[in-house]
């Protein structure tokens, strides 16, 4: 209670006292439509603008770790009626959350993914990871976006579903496609299916990601 005087909660979006996130802010997402990226269908709830942009980056760099129950909460509104999304035999959804560099990690104080993917209710396969060499994508083009990623992405056994699980990859926002064409391709060499890639939010072509 006396932290709660002396540090109200505030919406992450917009200040507005009271509310982790407030309903003005949480309407900048909607259910999830699809983007023209190849490969796997990617799936997006916002924009990468305004208070979306705002909610993301407080999650993911502010500390705003109370900010996962809310993604969460969007991610199982959405993940019924992504298509080809199926529950597998025991009536589960697979969420593999795309891995983070892991200074990042460290720094946050673990994969804020992996805190909205459980947050969902789905199961969380922890199964892709980072090699070293791979650097803060802000600013890269597509190409070098590519290249940062080409060979660093692996997979890691002990998260891993069973072999033929459908799963949607999960990430906070797709710029070029270059992370969920690297994912993607990790984990059908695995023997899993990836019905669909889902984000947080998109940035819309011609804009640069900050």
């Amino acid at each position: 209670m006396v932290l709660t005087l002396l540090f109200p909660i505030r919406c992450a979006g917009c200040g507005a006292e009271g509310v982790r996130s407030c309903a003005r802010c949480l309407g900048a997402f909607g259910p999830p439509r699809r983007v023209p990226f190849p490969g796997s269908p990617v799936f997006t709830l916002a924009d990468y603008a305004g208070a979306a942009r705002e909610l993301v980056l407080a999650l993911k760099e502010r500390g705003r770790r109370d900010l996962a129950a809310v993604f969460g909460a969007l991610i199982a509104a959405a993940l019924p009626v992504l298509p080809g999304m199926f529950p597998d035999e025991s009536g589960n959804r697979w969420l593999v959350p795309a891995p983070s560099r892991r200074a990042a990690i460290r720094r946050r104080g673990g994969s804020h993914l992996v805190g909205v993917a459980r947050a969902s209710g789905a199961r969380v396969a922890p199964a892709l990871a980072y090699a070293r060499g791979v650097r803060d994508s802000v600013g890269l083009d597509a190409s070098a976006r590519r290249a940062n990623l080409g060979g660093r992405v692996r997979l890691v056994p002990a998260g891993l579903p069973p072999p033929g699980t459908s799963v949607v990859l999960l990430d906070d926002v797709v710029t070029t496609g270059a992370t969920a064409a690297a994912c993607t391709s990790m984990l059908l060499s695995a023997g899993l299916r990836v019905s669909a890639v889902m984000t947080l939010t998109a940035v819309r072509r011609g804009d640069t990601p900050g």
